[in-house]
C-alpha cells in the first residue's frame, strides 16, 4: 500500500514518529494553539484546522512533502487530510491523535521545550 496517496489513510504514533524522525513526511499539528502549547511533538509544524480550513496556505517548511497530520484524538486531523486531499497534497492522519502518541510514550513537550503535556 502507498502510504502517502491522497485521502484520509490513517498511520500509528509509532509509524508518525518514525516518518517524523527519518524525515519522510513532516509531522502537521492542527490543534488550536493553548493545545500546541501544552504539548506537542518534538519537530511538529503547527497550522491549526480552524486556518486550514479557511483556506490558509501550508508553511513553505512542509510545502511539497508528504504531511502526516495530528490533533488530540483523530478527529480534526482527519478533517485536515480531506481538505488537504481536495488540494492535492498527500496527507495521513495519526490514528488516536496525540492522546495516543503520549499513551505510546513518544516525546511531548511545552512551548518552552519541557516535558509536555496533551490538552
Amino acid at each position: 500500500m502507498f502510504l502517502f496517496r491522497r485521502g484520509t489513510d490513517r498511520v500509528t504514533p509509532a509509524e508518525a514518529h518514525q516518518r517524523s524522525t527519518d524525515r519522510s513526511a513532516s509531522l502537521l499539528d492542527v490543534r488550536e494553539q493553548a493545545e500546541w502549547d501544552a504539548g506537542h511533538a518534538p519537530g511538529a509544524v503547527h497550522v491549526p484546522l480552524s486556518r486550514l480550513a479557511s483556506g490558509a496556505e501550508l508553511p513553505s517548511a512542509v510545502r511539497g512533502r508528504p504531511l502526516v497530520l495530528i490533533c488530540r484524538s483523530g478527529s480534526r486531523s482527519q478533517r485536515a487530510a480531506g481538505l488537504l486531499a481536495d488540494r492535492g497534497v498527500s496527507a495521513v492522519d495519526v490514528k488516536g491523535g496525540m492522546n495516543a502518541w503520549a499513551a505510546a510514550g513518544l516525546p511531548v513537550v511545552d512551548a518552552h521545550g519541557s516535558n509536555g503535556r496533551v490538552a
